[in-house]
């Protein structure tokens, strides 16, 4: 029987290059099941297949879409009773949050060795780590949420846009295209320029913590996440004690200054330790955001937020993570 279940999606950007080294990997070894998932309505019965070998580890190799729409799967599907694998994540796609927290990062086929010799090993148990998980709805509790671990909004989902939109189709490598996109984004912000070269000026959202508090206005980075790391370096929710099963928050208001001094306190190592002005930092196992067609990315899936449709997130029970590495 198969030590790992490996799910790929063939039509990830990252796999166009990689997906037939992975496969003679996976060929050349009896440890691990290669699947590939042709499809989001596939998903399900693949699931169900994988859950009757009872796999020790189920890997998935494809972007931030990819590994969300498994894990909504996962947590809706009830495929592995109440015993699910740890799920590991194969850095892929262009931005690889979940597996860069997961502590793999570089070359796919290394971290696949990586996880073998782990498989392998007498050590499984040290190497799985419990994530909860953020739930996106509009708030009723007959529809089905979708799961991710890091939400974008604001500013920084329009970003996040404005680089898929304008600056991926460059064919430029991605620490270019993330580094032009970063600047337009400055020059957006502290000059001011408005045009189709930049991205879009933030909208107003509404932040509400149920039964805490409450953030109204334009902000240049929104970020709500169950990942140990926010972004930047710090950890999330070093601001304060941090509670099991609460989403970390952050948002920075609008404007250059707010913006220059959160990449300043960054830099210093203040980020996330200390009060800055105009960077919000909050925990909530409920949080409600509104707005006039604000957009929000929740792992590399665009949802629009509105007065009249809120969006709606809440954090799940445990998810058990694999770990690569210390």
């Amino acid at each position: 029987m198969p030590r790992i279940a490996l799910l790929s999606n063939p039509h990830s950007t990252g796999n166009l290059l990689i997906l037939h080294h992975v496969r003679e990997y996976c060929d050349a070894c009896e440890d691990i099941l290669h699947v590939e998932v042709d499809g989001i309505d596939k998903i399900s019965q693949t699931l169900d297949n994988i859950a009757k070998l009872n796999p020790e580890i189920l890997v998935i190799n494809g972007g931030d879409g990819t590994v969300q729409a498994i894990l909504t799967e996962i947590y809706h599907g009830n495929h592995f009773k109440d015993n699910p694998p740890p799920v590991s994540v194969l850095p892929n796609g262009k931005t690889n949050l979940i597996a860069l927290d997961l502590g793999a990062q570089g070359d796919s086929l290394k971290a696949l060795d990586d996880i073998l010799e782990i498989a392998k090993s007498d050590d499984l148990q040290n190497h799985i780590v419990e994530r909860q998980l953020i739930a996106l709805s509009n708030g009723d509790e007959n529809s089905k949420a979708v799961l991710g671990m890091f939400l974008g909004g604001a500013g920084l989902a329009d970003a996040i846009l404005y680089c898929r939109h304008k600056i991926y189709p460059l064919g430029l490598p991605n620490p270019i295209s993330h580094a032009l996109a970063t600047l337009a984004v400055l020059i957006s912000v502290i000059f001011g320029f408005e045009s189709r070269f930049f991205p879009d000026k933030a909208k107003p959202v509404r932040i509400s913590f149920i039964r805490n508090s409450e953030l109204y206005g334009r902000f240049n980075v929104l970020i709500v996440t169950t990942l140990e790391k926010l972004v930047l370096g710090v950890k999330s929710g070093s601001t304060q004690s941090s509670d099991d099963g609460k989403m970390k928050m952050m948002a920075v208001d609008y404007g250059a200054m707010s913006l220059l001094r959160m990449f300043f306190a960054s830099m210093t190592g203040k980020l996330g330790n200390k009060e800055i002005r105009g960077v919000h930092m909050e925990q909530g196992d409920h949080i409600q955001i509104d707005g006039e067609k604000s957009s929000v990315v929740l792992d590399g899936e665009i949802f629009v937020a509105e007065d009249n449709s809120p969006i709606v997130l809440r954090s799940t029970r445990p998810v058990s993570f694999l770990r690569i590495g210390e």
